[in-house]
């Protein structure tokens, strides 16, 4: 589940809960090349038309930007700015809309503020389900599209909108703070003309070019190719003003840019104009002012999994450079002492609402995945720390937008996913929103999840559809996880194998403590429980767990007199070293072991093995039963593919598992007082059964697996390919680079005790060739496939492709994660050698072979390694 966006989940449009003043605008002046020079706008002005406004700024309706020479015009009389007809709201700042302009007048208390603007889509152009067109991030209404911090300065009659960075810091009172300040130069985004100045000296600035026309910062129209704003058909929608925050919405409309880059042509009429299509979006930007009095920060730990915020402090006396982490968290404070049972009542507890667009149906489920985080905020010490709402019927300035609101948003995609991103201050990790968004078909996959996994315990899910009582539950756990990222919690990927395996199989066990102990946890459902387990069904689903409240504790929990986050620091040190006696507190994202121990899917991965073997019992039911359960009268076979694949998938998965343990280990990050081992590699014995339970019930082809009665429902041909590509997931990560570099290494630390990688290689050999070691050798046609496979792999890690050239497609390593080092040369000669030893091997057999596509296939393979060994040039 998703973030940032991993893979659990996503995303779909919401009806808006405000009404928009849509009174059809005059055109917007088109912006000229002197504006953008001004910093408010790249666009030139297209051909024909006239420069808007003029340089010195007065008069005008472009005179709030300043022009070619940079030079301001005198301020106006206020009220001829400021017309009677103003539509005017008063807050932070005060916004006049006065026809189709926007003016903010901004007193001198809110300049040199530290502020932020999130700028998010109230409606946008979602995908096309019928053409499969779009469908992606950035498509639905909530989407977020930028974000960026903000300060407003006065610089004689203009002002300066500047984006300043927290990146580096020191201690105001320490002399090194000037050389930070001089390091630490905000770019402007914007300079703007005062075209008046208001009763208490504020600044009046006319805005509208910010809104509606193309600047970076500001701009909600993207896409793969350089797009312009057309202020033309781009306008105010409406603004509101509050005590903290200010909110501005416009309808913006992109064209692709013409020929010569981003900013050209501006999707007028021009040649080749009617070829481009435009897009148009209601944006939404909230500019709130970050909090006076910046929360105490608590300080990161990676022990911990939360989100964080970074910064260097050049004003520590460590004699470098101090690197300063802290973690995102909202800010809970208790309004009073605790009560008789340790808990208080915050002084401002976090909401979060209901999107009304969510189908009706589900709204209750919604509410009950908020509530489902009460007792992880009791134990730090919270009464009603969170808590559910519906947004207010009446109220015409509530927005789901407003930065103000988490919303759990409803969004119509056929993406199966759901993400929980939120927004921070970037000086203290402060979280100021989070955003729980759904793509409508995440329930597809949700029930899919379930189906293959544990329907062998539940009745109910023997059969599609599931009840709607069961998906409501199953979206629950869905929306709980990602409310959980909104937090600030990071996926716990450690935790499912903190447990021992035999211990979600116990009713009891699992009842009290779930199957993994962290609904953050890439956990399903609990497909390792057997049905004579006879577990509850309704304790077969992930839910809040010992991880998730001991985490929460940790990040939330106030510590009565500190004062600062250093001072914090010891007792935040007490609480986590309860992980050495309580394992599954213990966290870790992924494991430089190959993600053993940190796995993705996984239920019972303290054991792999037993664990993937009881899982396989279970897929073998769901095998059995998947044709009655998705063939319907009057239905064509596409539910049956569908469903069929899922279960092939989930095989592959769960075999997958297994293969982390070759050349894998355990991980429990430590502090320096902590004693032993961070990381230890898993035993000789224990490497060695993993690669035989691989030959045996993975690389053997798994005939129950292969239906015949469902490939000539759904295909003329495929099931050897779907087979196969099963398989080759599995090999693909036993012979991964870094897997065969760590054997290497796990060798010259300990030679006497180590799986060796020649020891691997020659297991799997045998496994995979098995059939050559036999008198009278028969392949079958799987086999054949699997076979090839082996041997393109080998050649891929002995003869890999030219690499692009940097700056190229594939070039830069710009991917997820830290770059993995290149395949040893000395793990190279191994693979030789073990080619050598299986083109003797066959040569061998190929006199005995069982049939004539056995012996064909044979002196093909002979040819193969020849090749791989001596490639022609």
């Amino acid at each position: 589940m998703t973030n940032r966006v991993v893979p659990l989940l996503a995303i779909a449009a919401a009806v808006a809960a405000c009404s928009h003043q849509a009174a059809k605008p005059a055109p917007t002046p088109t912006p000229t090349p002197g504006a953008a020079r001004g910093g408010i706008s790249q666009n030139p002005a297209p051909e024909g038309q006239p420069p808007a406004g003029d340089s010195t700024g007065a008069g005008g309706a472009g005179g709030g930007v300043a022009g070619r020479g940079g030079v301001p015009g005198q301020p106006r009389p206020y009220n001829r700015v400021i017309t009677p007809g103003a539509r005017t709201r008063r807050g932070m700042f005060a916004v006049h809309r006065v026809n189709d302009r926007l003016y903010f007048e901004i007193p001198t208390r809110e300049l040199n503020k530290d502020m932020l603007v999130v700028g998010r889509y109230t409606r946008a152009a979602a995908s096309n389900p019928t053409t499969g067109q779009g469908g992606g991030f950035g498509e639905y209404a909530g989407d977020q599209f930028s974000e960026r911090t903000l300060r407003w300065e006065r610089n004689g009659n203009r002002v300066i909108l500047r984006s300043p960075s927290f990146a580096i810091t020191a201690d105001t009172a320490a002399s090194v703070y000037r050389a930070v300040e001089n390091s630490n130069y905000g770019p402007i985004i914007a300079v703007l003309n005062v075209e008046a100045y208001g009763p208490d000296s504020a600044a009046v600035v006319d805005v509208t070019r910010l809104f509606t026309t193309f600047v970076p910062e500001f701009a909600a129209i993207r896409g793969n190719t350089p797009q312009t704003i057309d202020p033309t058909r781009s306008y105010i929608e409406r603004a509101l003003a509050f005590p903290d925050n200010v909110e501005v919405e416009a309808t913006q409309t992109g064209t692709p840019a013409a020929a010569g880059g981003p900013g050209g042509g501006g999707g007028g009429a021009g040649a080749g104009g009617a070829a481009r299509s435009a897009q148009s979006v209601l944006a939404h930007w909230s500019i709130v002012r970050l909090p006076e009095q910046p929360m105490m920060p608590r300080r990161f730990d990676e022990r911990v999994g939360f989100f964080s915020i970074r910064n260097v402090d050049f004003g520590t006396n460590e004699q470098r450079s101090a690197r300063r982490e802290y973690i995102t968290k909202y800010r809970l404070e208790c309004a009073g002492a605790p009560d008789a049972q340790g808990l208080c009542t915050p002084k401002k507890p976090i909401v979060y609402y209901v999107d009304p667009a969510t189908p009706e149906w589900l709204k209750p489920w919604m509410r009950r995945a908020i509530l489902d985080w009460q007792p992880a905020f009791e134990a730090a010490g919270f009464r009603d720390g969170i808590v559910a709402a519906d947004p207010p019927a009446n109220d015409p300035d509530w927005s789901p937008e407003d930065i103000r609101h988490t919303v759990i948003r409803w969004l119509p995609s056929t993406v199966e996913n759901a993400v929980g991103p939120h927004v921070s201050d970037p000086r203290t990790g402060e979280i100021l929103n989070g955003s729980t968004r759904i793509f409508h078909n995440v329930m597809n996959l949700a029930r899919e999840w379930y189906f293959t996994q544990v329907s062998p315990l539940d009745p109910r899910a023997q059969r599609l559809p599931l009840p709607d009582s069961l998906v409501g539950k199953l979206m629950e756990f869905v929306v709980a996880h990602e409310i959980g990222h909104t937090l600030g919690l990071q996926h716990d990927q450690i935790g499912s194998s903190t447990y021992p395996a035999d211990s979600v199989r116990s009713a009891s066990w699992v009842h009290r403590m779930g199957h993994s102990p962290s609904i953050m946890d890439y956990s399903r459902f609990n497909y390792v429980a057997q049905p004579e387990d006879k577990i509850d069904v309704n304790d077969l689903g992930p839910k809040v767990g010992p991880y998730d409240k001991f985490a929460i504790m940790w990040g939330y929990k106030p510590i009565p007199g500190a004062r600062t986050p250093d001072q914090e620091r010891p007792t935040l040190e007490s609480w986590a070293r309860m992980q050495d006696t309580i394992p599954w507190y213990r966290f870790s994202a992924n494991n430089e072991f190959g993600q053993f121990g940190t796995l993705n899917e996984a239920v019972g991965d303290a054991d792999p093995v037993k664990s993937t073997a009881l899982g396989f019992k279970n897929l073998k039911r769901v095998v059995g039963y998947v044709y009655d359960a998705t063939v319907r009268p009057g239905e064509d076979n596409d539910e049956l593919q569908e469903v069929y694949g899922r279960v092939v998938s989930q095989w592959a998965t769960e075999a997958g598992h297994v293969a982390t343990m070759i050349g894998g280990g355990t991980v429990q990050y430590k502090s320096g007082s902590q004693k032993g081992a961070v990381y230890e590699r898993l035993s000789r014995e224990r490497q060695a059964a993993a690669v035989r339970f691989l030959n045996e019930n993975v690389f053997e082809t798994p005939t129950w697996l292969i239906r015949p009665e469902i490939a000539s429902r759904i295909e003329a041909s495929g099931m050897i390919q779907r087979i196969n590509g099963a398989q080759t997931r599995v090999l693909t990560a036993v012979l991964n680079d870094g897997r065969l570099n760590r054997l290497l290494e796990g060798e010259a630390l300990n030679p006497t005790s180590a799986y060796k990688l020649a020891n691997m290689l020659d297991d799997l050999r045998h496994g995979i060739w098995s059939e050559i070691y036999t008198g009278r050798p028969v392949i079958d046609a799987y086999r054949r496939e699997l076979q090839n496979d082996f041997l393109t792999q080998i050649d891929r890690k002995i003869n890999p492709p030219a690499t692009p050239a940097a700056g190229g497609q594939g070039g830069g390593g710009g991917g997820f994660g830290q770059p993995q080092a290149p395949l040893a040369d000395d793990a190279k000669s191994q693979l030789r050698g073990e080619l050598v030893t299986l083109r003797n091997d066959i040569q061998r057999a190929i006199g005995s072979a069982g049939d004539r596509a056995t012996t064909l296939h044979l002196q093909g393979m002979v040819h193969r390694i020849a090749d791989i060994l001596e490639p022609k040039k």
